[in-house]
């Protein structure tokens, strides 16, 4: 069965990490689209030993930046 995946990619030091928004599964790569294409990889895996129950079905994604007294 095909989902509909929400992700997003940043650049942590050297690498870029994809990280999906309906189920926690993340990757990296050296570039963006090897990023991309390695949580491809890591969700089409994951699917075939997990059940969906732990879907998550995102609708819209908004992205920001923000700086917190920490």
């Amino acid at each position: 069965m095909k989902k509909n995946i929400k992700y997003i990619i940043y650049k942590e030091d050297k690498f870029y990490v994809s990280q999906c928004l309906n189920v926690d599964v993340s990757s990296f790569g050296k570039t963006i689209e090897e990023a991309a294409a390695n949580l491809k990889e890591a969700l089409e895996l994951y699917f075939e030993d997990h059940d969906r129950e732990d879907f998550i079905r995102v609708e819209e994604i908004m992205i920001g930046e923000s700086i917190v007294n920490a």
